[in-house]
């Protein structure tokens, strides 16, 4: 009878002893193994033991990667590595001490490792090392490494360290000419005591300014820019309402014009994931700053805020507001309710109360007054080209600019939280210290324009928001780089353009419904089903590079992973960085036999989701996650880098294991080469009128003597 699967036959060696022979039991913990080969030799202290594999390799096992102990392999019993670096670390020779701290750096990726090390108060050790001021260089940098590397395991809290430590740490950020991975380490350190503490938050703020760190976004390395925005975003974050608005005016009245001129978005090379998601979420922070003002409603007896609606009133007919001025009551009423309803007021007697709507609440009314002071040609030409026309063709300014405002903040989620693995960010915002301001003018000028083309009366003015969105999302789509090629953008997409634009759409969406066409469709279906399960496969045999992701923000580890060309294996391990293209067969160390393959699971059920905590509650996270179920309990776990990637690969994996496609990816593949299919075998009957039902069968002949009788 064979042994179970868990239980695996190795030999043990400890130095001046005889080998023994044991059964190790996959199921034990680590640790009880190891207690359990130490008292074999009654040898105390099991803690300060580790298995080696006595092989050219040495690696320590882990749990890990316990799994690659075969039957027969040939292990060794030696002092733990942890207690080895512990104490190598703190040698007095520089040579020794860097080769230590390089390998402490390596080694604290391990979780099984980090623990013990952390134990013997190691975390400690390494904030003295710093604190001490001693070390530099190549030794600072792999100390802070381990550091980072440590702490990101989540073992230790953040709220543990000292203020002398943050000093430290500040002042690395704070000099001008420092060591790049010095620097790059320091930053990631900020950035998580910022957002893992709201007393570090404090105690960072007072030893670091983002005017101290924006030097660091006018240099070359993208990574060392990558991890100032992090710190800025951690900063906005964290920072309290007030200090929060104080802080991103002073950032974007003083630096955002050279943030954009300097390499950061104007890069040569181009921006990476990492980066577009800190630049986006700064976007989003940045937004965000408006929601006050946005959920902020008009009080119609506030008299400074009825002051803005008189300047409104004054630009605009160039006309004086003081409420001395001669005449009756009565007369100046009826010129300021004459004004109002020119000025497109939905309230001609009290236009205050158009703003008590939330949202966008004050925020519409501090846009209508930008644009009136710093565009005040094109804003006195709106008003008085509407005022001048008939009531029924006239685009009131007011309503539109209250309705336009609402639906920016909706195209832009003002007052949403940044999501985890979003890049989308729009470079043009990153132009202009007043850039939602400056969207905003651009778009009450398209609105107007729109209104013209589309002849709009007032029963049109949802039609044309619903047109202009269209137009605003479209030039968005194409990522314009700066505001006036938004503007350029628009100029393209007039009334005309869109009309073509969706009819087009609806001419590559028509679908016949007629009987004969749905059999046909039918009939197709299933090689079209083929096509996509060979391009499925077909991707997964070119492979994809799959980032490592943990509960904290880290430098990127990779992995990848592909399909054997015979369709039998897949193939994986880890990469020092992203690949360029396509990875090897041969250098990928790990193998999985399709045949072993047992389930694929997707979402909340997978294994890696339900050990990481803060992944667990990350809805973006969760929909990108899926783990192959192998053997009887283990698992190959996933994070795709989009949600095309994840179609691919469920789907792929599902056709390997002969189970049915469902992403919607498959969906929208099946409809579009359906749709192609269908038109390309139908070209023959256009403009032929293919009717709902066949045609009827006549009926029966009063005699068969037109048959030919063969006898």
């Amino acid at each position: 009878m064979p042994p179970p699967a868990d239980i695996v036959k190795v030999a043990i060696e400890w130095p001046g002893a005889f080998p023994k022979l044991m059964e190790i039991d996959q199921k034990k913990p680590l640790s009880a193994i190891i207690k359990e080969v130490c008292e074999g030799w009654s040898l105390g202290n099991h803690e300060n033991f580790a298995l080696q594999i006595a092989d050219a390799t040495n690696f320590y096992i882990t749990e890990k990667n316990r799994n690659d102990i075969k039957n027969g392999s040939i292990l060794r019993l030696t002092t733990s590595p942890s207690v080895q670096l512990h104490e190598r670390i703190q040698s007095s020779s520089m040579d020794a001490k860097l080769e230590s701290l390089k390998d402490l750096a390596n080694a604290s990726r391990d979780i099984t490792f980090a623990q013990e090390f952390i134990n013997l108060d190691g975390i400690s050790l390494l904030t003295q090392m710093v604190e001490s001021g001693t070390d530099f260089g190549d030794l600072l940098s792999f100390t802070l490494t381990a550091f980072v590397e440590l702490m990101d395991h989540g073992i230790v809290s953040w709220d543990t360290f000292s203020v002398a430590f943050i000093k430290k740490i500040a002042s690395y950020v704070n000099k001008s000419a420092m060591d790049t991975a010095v620097l790059q380490r320091s930053l990631a350190i900020l950035e998580s005591m910022v957002l893992n503490s709201q007393d570090l938050y404090h105690k960072v703020a007072q030893e670091i300014t983002i005017g101290q760190l924006i030097p660091h976004l006018q240099g070359t390395d993208q990574d060392i820019q990558t991890y100032t925005i992090a710190v800025i975003n951690a900063l906005f974050l964290k920072a309290p309402e007030e200090k929060r608005q104080v802080s991103a005016h002073k950032f974007f009245t003083q630096y955002t014009v050279s943030f954009h001129d300097a390499n950061v978005i104007r890069s040569p090379t181009p921006i990476n994931d990492e980066m577009a998601h800190q630049l986006y979420v700064l976007q989003v922070l940045t937004f965000n700053l408006l929601e006050d003002r946005m959920m902020t409603k008009m009080d119609p007896q506030d008299q400074a805020q009825r002051d803005i609606i008189f300047e409104l009133r004054r630009i605009a007919f160039d006309v004086e507001c003081d409420p001395n001025n001669s005449g009756s009551i009565e007369k100046r009423k009826s010129m300021y309710t004459r004004d109002y309803k020119k000025l497109g007021f939905i309230n001609h007697v009290n236009p205050a109360v158009d703003f008590t709507q939330i949202p966008p609440g004050m925020l519409a009314l501090d846009n209508m007054l930008y644009f009136a002071r710093h565009h005040q040609d094109a804003y006195i030409r709106i008003v008085l080209e509407n005022s001048s026309r008939e009531d029924k063709h006239e685009c009131p300014f007011g309503r539109s600019s209250i309705e336009l405002t609402k639906m920016l903040c909706e195209i832009l989620k003002v007052g949403e939280l940044p999501s985890e693995n979003c890049h989308d960010f729009h470079p043009m915002f990153f132009t202009h210290d007043r850039s939602f301001e400056e969207f905003f003018c651009i778009s009450i000028q398209l609105l107007n324009k729109t209104w013209k083309e589309m002849r709009a009366t007032s029963e049109d003015f949802n039609k044309v928001m619903q047109v202009v969105r269209e137009q605003i999302m479209r030039a968005l789509t194409l990522k314009p780089n700066s505001l006036d090629q938004f503007k350029s953008r628009l100029q393209n997409l007039s009334y005309t353009e869109i009309l073509k634009i969706r009819q087009s759409e609806r001419m590559n969406q028509e679908d016949f419904q007629s009987r004969p066409i749905l059999e046909l469709r039918e009939k197709i279906q299933p090689e079209i089903m083929e096509l996509i399960k060979q391009q499925r496969l077909n991707r997964l045999c070119d492979g994809t590079c799959f980032r490592k992701i943990s509960s904290r923000r880290r430098q990127d580890k990779f992995w990848y992973c592909r399909l054997s060309p015979n369709h039998k294996v897949l193939h994986y391990g880890d990469l020092e960085e992203s690949p360029q293209g396509e990875v090897p067969h041969d250098s990928l160390q790990d193998k999985l036999p399709v045949a072993d393959i047992k389930a694929v699971i997707t979402g909340k059920d997978c294994p890696h989701m339900k050990e990481k905590g803060a992944l667990k509650q990350n809805k973006e996270v969760l929909e990108l996650a899926f783990s192959v179920l192998y053997e009887s309990d283990e698992y190959l776990n996933f994070i795709a880098p989009d949600k095309h990637e994840y179609c691919v690969w469920t789907d792929g994996l599902n056709a390997l294991l002969g189970k049915e496609m469902t992403s919607d990816y498959t969906k929208s593949d099946m409809d579009t080469l359906l749709s192609m299919e269908m038109k390309l075998r139908l070209l023959d009957l256009e403009n032929i009128q293919i009717p709902e039902a066949p045609p009827p069968i006549p009926k029966e002949p009063s005699n068969y003597d037109f048959v030919y009788d063969c006898n």
